[in-house]
């Protein structure tokens, strides 16, 4: 059976996601309510991806929409997930700088800086060093991690800035390489799948960085 992957379609990048995971064979399922994520036998997808965007905007679609309790619970339950940019800041514990009222999922144990790299007209293709490999991706409007919880893996810097982390079947990257046509982390995130569900465990004391 192929693999179904559920890409957050609320607003953002959400188009070039499929693109992507469509190329590698995977079966998209585009992921706007509750019913899209969950039915009567459980969950309807192997992973989830959440896209770049405006990361406020999502949050607040997502609560308006029903889906930021049952996705939360999935991801902490162990739903392999991979968060670009915006997803990123979704997936974090703690926003240094939120928008008025802006929330995040919490699941990643990890601080976060919103628009760390400056405006859009700072965005740039970058060859980024990272522990899954080389690889080409785009920052525009791009988060940076701040803080670490012990256990959490960083995979990219960008000069002294973490980019990339992962913990568990979680991974949180400020960049985006759906945009390039960069293969290394959703590939992770398949492999994630393949392996089965991490359970997350209490997090600890978060680590400045």
């Amino acid at each position: 059976m192929r693999t179904t992957v559920g890409v957050l379609a609320l607003q953002g990048g959400v188009r070039e996601h499929q693109v992507l995971l469509e190329g590698l064979d995977v079966r998209v399922a585009l992921l706007r309510t509750p019913a899209d994520l969950t039915g009567p036998d459980g969950l309807r997808v192997d992973g989830v991806v959440l896209p770049g965007g405006e990361s406020s905007t999502i949050d607040r679609l997502l609560r308006t929409f029903g889906l930021f309790d049952p996705l939360r619970a999935a991801i902490a339950g162990g739903l392999p997930t991979l968060g670009t940019c915006a997803g990123l800041v979704l997936l974090a514990d703690r926003i240094l700088d939120p928008a008025p009222g802006q929330q995040s999922l919490a699941v990643l144990d990890v601080t976060v800086q919103r628009n760390a790299f400056g405006p859009q007209v700072d965005s740039a293709v970058v060859d980024l060093a990272s522990s899954l490999g080389p690889a080409r991706v785009a920052f525009i409007r791009a988060p940076r991690v701040t803080g670490l919880g012990r256990g959490v893996e960083v995979l990219a810097r960008r000069g002294d800035a973490i980019v990339g982390v992962r913990s568990g079947g979680i991974t949180g990257i400020a960049f985006h390489p759906e945009l390039t046509g960069e293969l290394l982390f959703h590939r992770r995130l398949l492999a994630d799948i393949a392996a089965g569900p991490t359970d997350l465990s209490e997090p600890e004391e978060a680590i400045a960085v």
